[in-house]
């Protein structure tokens, strides 16, 4: 479903690397899923707790503090810690809240953060998917990618 992602990769002699909290590491099931992606995939890290974002990742302490790790601000961080620890010039991260519980105001289940690191450029966005846990972070295993390719195909 994704093979374009390897073309686009190649195209660029570019490497991957993923970063995950809520989707628990079905963005990079889904891109392992693409027969020779190993020529370009790095690996992933999934980084439920924050120690691990903050330690893993860098990402900073005050964001965490204040914007939440369901953030853009922390999504982006995620997807250029993850490039930067991987050597990657290509990156794709999310966290959100999966549900059924988890939500807090301003931020209702279904969330989902997403950050894009392209060639040392930092892309984000705030998706509001429905459905129950396995259908919001199907949905954010989708976009996601989905968004990537449509970034790597503009840059």
């Amino acid at each position: 479903m994704y093979e374009e992602l390897l073309s686009l990769l190649n195209e660029k002699n570019w490497r991957l690397a993923v970063a995950e909290s809520c989707t628990g590491g079905l963005v990079s099931a889904a891109i392992t899923d693409i027969p020779g992606i190993s020529q370009v995939y790095a690996g992933s890290i999934t980084s439920y707790a924050n120690e691990v974002k903050e330690n893993l990742l860098k990402v900073p302490a005050d964001v965490l503090a204040t914007a939440g790790a369901v953030s853009e601000e922390c999504a982006g961080a995620m997807a250029e810690g993850v490039a930067g620890a991987m050597n990657c010039q290509a990156a794709v991260s999310t966290t959100g809240i999966a549900g059924p519980t988890g939500a807090v105001p301003g931020k209702p289940v279904g969330t989902v953060c997403m950050g894009y690191y392209i060639n040392g450029k930092v892309f984000t966005e705030t998706n509001h998917f429905s459905g129950n846990r396995s259908e919001v972070r199907s949905a954010a295993v989708n976009r996601a990618l989905t968004h990537l390719i449509e970034l790597l195909e503009q840059l």
